[in-house]
């Protein structure tokens, strides 16, 4: 179970996945890679015709504005990240996990976080980050403020959110274990849950074991 914390606009939906092998050896299907490449829904088998228009876009924005963070620049949402680098030709395959991640963010206009289970430590939570928190989000030592930003939390601190996952959380090679999280908007909740169930059912056709994971909302 996860708490989420009162927050006015916040939906989440948030899943286990275990993979049959872990990632070094989990091959990357070619409709996946193609998807990564070239953006093209089509290429995935029982994609949803997911409508992605301004006011879609403007309801993640607002429910990460919420708590006085500006999801723009460097700092907007994945998804909107993936646009851009499809377009510019420059999104990489990185593993199945997060291969499997990026194409349901892609085509649905959520932003999704997904992270190696087996390197979190303790309950998880989700909250609005205080003032001054940060984390490094990359390889290179790059951090992200996250003043403001709805996390996901483990015992160690923030891990996760939708604009920048926490390197000390992302999957590897021995990857075998990841929690995903997609986050959305109260408006967009119906949407976000064919979203999730495509997600995991694409997911369960490559042999992985999926565990949904309650979430607890503690509204005000």
């Amino acid at each position: 179970m996860i708490n989420v914390a009162p927050h006015p606009l916040l939906r989440v939906h948030v899943f286990e996945t275990v993979f049959p092998q872990p990632m070094e050896f989990c091959e990357i299907p070619a409709h996946i890679q193609a998807s990564i490449s070239g953006g093209q829904a089509g290429q995935v088998p029982g994609t949803p015709l997911f409508s992605i228009d301004d006011d879609h876009r403007k309801y993640i924005r607002d429910m990460l504005r919420a708590g006085g963070f500006k999801p723009s620049g460097r700092s907007k949402p994945a998804c909107e990240y993936l646009e851009r680098a499809v377009a510019d030709g420059i999104l990489a395959s990185i593993n199945l996990a997060v291969d499997m991640c990026n194409v349901v963010s892609l085509f649905s206009g959520f932003p999704i976080s997904v992270v190696d289970a087996d390197l979190t430590c303790g309950e998880l939570s989700i909250r609005q980050a205080t003032s001054g928190e940060s984390y490094v989000f990359n390889s290179v030592g790059q951090t992200i403020e996250l003043s403001g930003l709805v996390c996901l939390y483990d015992q160690m601190g923030a891990c996760a959110n939708a604009v920048k996952d926490c390197q000390r959380t992302k999957t590897n090679s021995g990857t075998l274990r990841t929690i995903s999280v997609i986050w959305s908007a109260h408006a967009l909740e119906e949407k976000s849950r064919q979203a999730a169930d495509w997600y995991a059912s694409m997911l369960a056709d490559l042999g992985c074991e999926l565990n949904w994971i309650e979430v607890t909302y503690n509204n005000p």
